[in-house]
C-alpha cells in the first residue's frame, strides 16, 4: 500500500548517518531489534486498563518503534558497507515474521484488554499468511509479492492503536461493546486486531491472487 513508498525517503534521511557505521556488524542490529521487540510484546501482553497500563502501553509502542528502526538500519547498512548476505537476508526475514506475529499475539493474551485470545491468534496467523505469500511468489521465480496490507501499514496500525489505548487508559475511558462473533470487547487494541486481520486476508487473496494470474499467464503462452 501507500505507506511502504515512503520507505525510499525514510532510507535517504537516515543515509548520513548509516554512512558512519561501517563497523557495525548488521546481524548484531537485527538481533538487538528481536531483543527491544521482545520487551514491546511483554508489555503489550501484561498492560492493564489503568493508568499504568497506559504508561506500559507507551514504552511499549516507542520501543516497538525503536525495534523497527533498528529492522531498517540493518539492511540499509549492510548495503551501503557491502556486507549483506544470504545469512543476514534470511535472518532478517525470520525476525521480520517472528516480531509481526510476536506483537499481534501479544496484545490478543492481554487479559486486561482482549476478552478472548482467540482474535489475536487468528489475526496473527492471516498475517504471517499474507507474508508467506509474498515470498512463496518470489520462490516460484516471481518477483517479491508486496501487494496488500503492507508490514508499513500494519505498523502504522498498529501504532496509532496503541497509542489511543493509552490515552484510553490514561483516561478511564470504558469499552464500546462487543465486537460480533468474536464476543470481544471494542477498545483501539482489539480494532487493531481486528485490521489487522481483515489486512491479513486481503493481501493473502490479493497475493495469492496475482501470483496465480502470473504463474497461470505465463504457462499458457506461446
Amino acid at each position: 500500500m501507500a505507506l511502504d513508498q515512503l520507505r525510499p525517503r525514510i532510507t535517504a534521511l537516515l543515509d548520513p548517518f548509516v554512512a558512519k557505521l561501517g563497523w557495525v556488524n548488521p546481524n548484531y542490529i537485527s538481533w538487538f531489534s528481536l531483543f527491544i521487540a521482545a520487551i514491546s510484546a511483554w508489555l503489550f501482553a501484561t498492560a492493564t486498563a489503568d493508568a499504568s497500563g497506559g504508561m506500559n502501553i507507551l514504552i511499549a509502542t516507542i520501543l516497538y518503534a525503536f525495534a523497527a528502526l533498528c529492522d531498517g538500519l540493518d539492511g540499509q547498512i549492510a548495503r551501503k558497507h557491502g556486507k549483506d548476505s544470504a545469512y543476514g537476508d534470511y535472518l532478517d526475514h525470520t525476525i521480520d515474521r517472528i516480531v509481526d506475529v510476536g506483537i499481534i499475539v501479544a496484545i490478543g493474551i492481554n487479559v486486561s484488554w482482549v476478552s478472548t485470545p482467540h482474535l489475536g491468534y487468528i489475526a496473527g496467523l492471516a498475517t504471517l499468511m499474507g507474508s508467506y505469500m509474498g515470498t512463496q511468489a518470489q520462490s516460484v521465480g516471481l518477483g517479491r509479492n508486496y501487494r496488500g496490507f503492507g508490514r508499513a501499514d500494519r505498523m502504522i496500525v498498529t501504532f496509532a492503536g496503541a497509542l489511543v489505548a493509552s490515552w484510553q487508559a490514561f483516561s478511564g475511558v470504558s469499552d464500546y461493546g462487543e465486537i460480533p462473533f468474536f464476543g470481544v470487547k471494542i477498545n483501539a487494541l482489539t480494532v487493531v486486531l481486528v485490521i489487522t486481520l481483515l489486512g491479513g486476508v486481503y493481501t493473502f487473496l490479493t497475493r495469492f491472487i496475482s501470483a496465480s494470474k502470473e504463474l497461470l499467464s505465463d504457462s499458457t503462452a506461446p
